[in-house]
């Protein structure tokens, strides 16, 4: 009787145990489940819609990115808000076009402005859900106190405050100061040297890994804004030489082993399926510099202008589970469209203020008739409506436009451009991707009805060329009052 007292208690504490053990996993799992998910942004400065294999590089690979790709999602009409540094970067924080907030071209050390602080940066909506945030890399908002990082949601940074070719080494200008490196709100190197900047982009990645190892167990927000391939060229020793195209293609190299590098560490942490990734570019390549600068083909023009080589990027986001693998999107979408878009996934409040983004969660997830929530797409150079955009047509309004003088430069010594104009012009772009055959003789009712969609844009966000001050417009931060 005693024997079988106490094989059935036994047994009965044994599937005590083994119930609470699954109702603990249960809950572990279901906890996990609710937690909102990771993002990493990385963001290349001046690499061309054609520098990544996917995307038909020619001279290098980029196994990582392609990996990265057939894992995820390539999106072949991704676009920037304007064909700068400094524009792009506060479109992409802020969910809006430049020209509405004030954040035009590329601060220097001379600008007394930068970013407003009543404006919302990604990092601050996920401030709202005590997400960590981090940047590593060109900030490019402004580079005085009020305007850093971590004054505007960041909890950490570590980069350069604009471009890496702002100093005493400018191939064509000797007037820069020396480049600071910032940590925080301090300068930490008064003077990059060009031995410091061989080791940027390794030196971002490794703070990004320092970054995803101290805060995986929570929700986090990476910004990898990686300084390269900006010109003047630095590549680490590793990948010195390795390209068949030349130093150009060594950058890139790097730049693709630092993403496997990131993809790698998500993996080891057991938050891959958890990790929202985004890859893309500030604009298109600065052509002047040539063997420096990389390719838009099959676009045409590049960096500075609002034809596509100037304004589409490459882009690949990845999610294990959520965003389908090895698939397609040639709807358009846009860097302003990552704002609202992840607000939406963390459940994150928008602001009150007017945002220009709109929610692609349909077609990053692949969900079947998805379709651009764009109703039409505005190309600003500066506060000039350039262009605008409907599903496949683009009508260009008469504008001047850099473009090369001959042959471009070579081995980090630019040539010079000279400004050309085009005059009205209607382009399709389904079967006319370089912008080569003006239609807008066969199909004026298009042209009228993008005309409309333009007067309504000028109305909200201006135009310099016709003096229109948009209602919609909102001021940057200025330094004491300037």
């Amino acid at each position: 009787m005693l024997n079988s007292f106490v094989f059935q208690n036994r047994t009965a504490f044994f599937a005590l145990l083994f119930v609470s053990n699954f109702t603990l996993l249960s809950a572990s799992q279901f906890a996990s489940a609710k937690q909102p998910p990771n993002v990493v942004i990385i963001f290349t400065d001046d690499q061309g819609y054609a520098d990544v294999g996917c995307f038909g590089s020619e001279g290098f690979e980029t196994p990582n990115l392609d990996k990265m790709a057939a894992e995820g999602r390539k999106f072949t009409s991704f676009y920037v808000s304007q064909a700068v540094c400094g524009a792009s970067r506060a479109s992409l924080l802020t969910g809006c076009y430049s020209n509405r907030i004030g954040m035009l071209g590329a601060p220097s050390h001379r600008s007394t402005h930068g970013i407003n602080q009543d404006e919302v940066l990604i990092s601050e909506l996920c401030k709202q859900k005590n997400y960590a945030t981090a940047l590593y890399g060109k900030w490019h908002l402004g580079h005085h106190e009020p305007f850093l990082p971590l004054q505007n949601g960041f909890d950490d940074y570590y980069g350069l405050p604009y471009s890496n070719d702002m100093w005493p080494f400018h191939p064509t200008s000797k007037a820069f100061p020396d480049l600071p490196m910032f940590e925080g709100n301090k300068i930490v190197n008064p003077k990059v040297t060009p031995e410091d900047q061989v080791h940027l982009t390794t030196s971002y990645m490794e703070r990004a890994l320092k970054f995803i190892d101290e805060n995986h167990e929570d929700p986090f927000f990476l910004y990898v804004a990686h300084s390269m391939p900006h010109v003047p060229l630095f590549v680490s020793e590793k990948f010195k030489n390795k390209s068949e195209q030349g130093q150009y293609g060594d950058v890139i190299m790097e730049i693709d082993w630092s993403v496997g590098q990131i993809l790698e560490r998500l993996k080891q942490h057991g938050i891959d399926e958890n990790t929202l990734v985004i890859f893309t570019s500030d604009n298109g390549p600065w052509m002047s510099y040539g063997n420096h600068a990389g390719s838009a083909k099959p676009l045409r023009e590049g960096k500075g202008t609002a034809w596509e080589g100037g304004v589409r990027v490459p882009c690949i986001m990845r999610w294990p589970g959520k965003i389908p693998a090895g698939t397609t999107c040639n709807e358009l979408a846009a860097t302003i469209d990552l704002f609202p878009t992840i607000a939406k996934l963390i459940n994150g409040k928008l602001p009150a203020h007017a945002i220009d983004g709109k929610d692609i969660w349909p077609l990053m997830s692949g969900e079947k008739g998805a379709t651009t929530p764009h109703e039409y797409y505005c190309y600003y150079w500066g506060n000039e409506l350039q262009c605008i955009r409907s599903g496949d047509w683009k009508l260009h309004f008469p504008h001047r436009y850099r473009s090369l003088t001959g042959e471009p430069g070579n081995d980090g010594l630019p040539n010079g451009y000279s400004q050309e104009k085009t005059g009205l012009a209607l382009y399709n772009l389904s079967d006319d991707i370089g912008e080569k055959n003006d239609v807008k003789e066969q199909h004026p009712e298009v042209v009228a009805k993008l005309k409309e969609y333009a007067n309504a844009a000028r109305k909200e966000l201006g135009d310099s060329r016709l003096k229109i001050k948009g209602t919609g417009y909102r001021a940057p931060g200025r330094l004491n009052n300037q």
